[in-house]
């Protein structure tokens, strides 16, 4: 899958010369932790909730009120924002995505377009929901987690098995483990998989585990 079908398009901005209380206030009415900041048009920065927070005065200070109020009205996002930015494209895979914000220990990405524009953002839920889509979980049917050998034609052979009983594989995928054994994973569009799961053990596969949907 790539970053374009599952970011968030349109996210809301702000600009480096708006303040501190106006990037709270469009945070809190829109219920995001982060806003990307653009100037004509191009990413410029981030600013995140965290950022105002560790700007904002304590609450030990001796200021008043009024005077916390007039010191923040004062601040320009430029002057918090981060501006080492890590952003992806919208045609990059999520796995790219998914290891930028791993490396760099960031929760969300901008995507940009090649003109430096923000187009969208991806964060970690995005991510999550993404493995989630690619396993099949909630979709309808019955997952089953095969232990196999890590060799050649195991793959053919297990998908032959099901296939004869006239059953659609909606998903796979493969845990490469040790001691050349893997886990796959394979969904199938089915509750009635008794037959299925007996012809897989005969022919030298261990199910480990089986969980099933009946929600669509």
């Amino acid at each position: 899958m790539f970053v374009k079908t599952k970011m968030t398009t349109n996210p809301f901005t702000i600009s480096p010369d708006q303040t501190v209380p106006e990037a709270h206030e469009i945070m809190t009415r829109h219920n995001v932790k982060r806003l990307p900041v653009v100037h004509k048009g191009k990413l410029v920065g981030v600013v995140s909730k965290e950022d105002i927070d560790r700007y904002s005065p304590s609450k030990a200070t001796s200021l008043s009120m009024g005077e916390i109020t007039y010191l923040l009205s004062k601040t320009k996002i430029k002057q918090i924002m981060s501006k080492d930015l890590i952003t992806i494209s919208p045609d990059a895979l999520l796995e790219e995505a998914a290891t930028l914000m791993r490396d760099n220990k960031v929760s969300f990405l901008p995507v940009v377009d090649k003109k430096g524009g923000v187009v969208g953002i991806i964060t970690e839920s995005d991510i999550f929901d993404s493995f989630l889509d690619l396993l099949g979980v909630r979709e309808y049917g019955t997952r089953l987690t095969i232990e196999a050998t890590d060799e050649p034609g195991i793959m053919s052979n297990l998908t032959s098995i099901i296939s004869q009983f006239g059953a659609n594989i909606t998903r796979v995928a493969v845990y490469r483990g040790e001691s050349g054994k893997s886990a796959v994973v394979v969904g199938i569009n089915s509750f009635n998989t008794a037959e299925i799961e007996k012809a897989i053990e005969e022919n030298g596969f261990v199910i480990l585990y089986k969980t099933q949907n009946d929600k669509s």
